[in-house]
């Protein structure tokens, strides 16, 4: 029976969990840490870290809040944002991440997937596709966080990362993401059926049927979920709003805006509901 990861993911900006929609217009959120400490005391498989802005300045700058985040958390941690080279990898693995994502750099020089795989081992090596759909049904790989067109056709290029030695795909629709309106059912589809290694779904999900239909109907291995457990668990941690005056949009902390139908459910309700519409779940709190 293969069982279904449920994997938080946590876009970071400098000290900040934040959050926006299409990888664009990022609010701040709280801190990280103590986001991944709660989706780890409320049963989830993996957790992944984002730092959104590393590929534009060209490093990650994730080492201190990965050491503070696997003091208290037991369960794999992926980081990914500007990583470049094997001893990037090294230095995020030190500090205490059990896999690393890349993308730019893995599109900018595709045998860096084959030289981080052999060194680090496949199963360490997760390569993230961030995807825009063309009007003519195709879909193109997107790097530094969305903002970069590439010209790489995804499947073409899903194939080769894992002829490379990719362990994992992780993968985001860009048009779906922080929307709410569902995961992209026809890009997961194609992805899973093109290559054998897990395909970890992101981007849309609002709701447990949007999770569903992405297993059941795309195939996905592990789904990556944010807004739709952000904005609740904003709730739960607390008054924040003090802490962030100076570090970007904190007008969500600030109780002045609402978003969609997002903040509705924790993630052991959500994992109960999935446990409910029959799918294997790995860990169930």
């Amino acid at each position: 029976m293969k069982y279904i990861r449920i994997i938080p993911r946590l876009d970071i900006k400098g000290p900040n969990l934040v959050k926006g929609i299409h990888l664009e217009g990022l609010r701040v959120l709280g801190k990280p840490e103590d986001f991944a400490q709660l989706y780890y005391e409320h049963g989830a498989d993996e957790i992944i870290y984002q730092d959104t802005v590393a590929s534009l300045y060209q490093r990650n700058n994730l080492t201190e809040i990965i050491t503070r985040t696997v003091e208290n958390i037991f369960i794999p941690l992926t980081v990914g944002g500007g990583i470049r080279t094997l001893d990037d990898i090294n230095i995020v693995l030190r500090a205490g991440a059990d896999k690393i994502s890349i993308n730019t750099a893995a599109v900018n020089n595709p045998s860096f997937i084959d030289q981080a795989s052999r060194f680090f081992g496949s199963s360490t090596i997760v390569v993230a596709i961030e995807c825009i759909r063309q009007n003519d049904g195709t879909f193109l790989a997107y790097t530094d966080n969305g903002r970069e067109h590439t010209g790489v056709e995804v499947l073409n290029w899903a194939r080769e990362a894992e002829g490379r030695g990719a362990g994992e795909i992780l993968l985001t629709s860009i048009d779906q993401e922080g929307t709410g309106n569902g995961f992209d059912l026809d890009l997961i589809r194609m992805v899973t059926a093109a290559v054998k290694i897990p395909v970890i779904a992101h981007g849309g999900a609002a709701n447990v049927p949007h999770i569903v239909d992405s297993i059941n109907s795309a195939g996905a291995d592990a789904v990556a979920i944010a807004s739709m457990l952000h904005y609740a668990s904003v709730k739960l941690i607390g008054d924040l709003t003090g802490k962030y005056e100076k570090e970007g949009n904190i007008e969500f902390l600030k109780g002045k805006k609402s978003f969609k139908s997002f903040g509705q459910e924790n993630l052991m309700e959500i994992k109960s509901q999935l446990n409910d519409s029959g799918i294997p779940l790995r860990v169930l709190n």
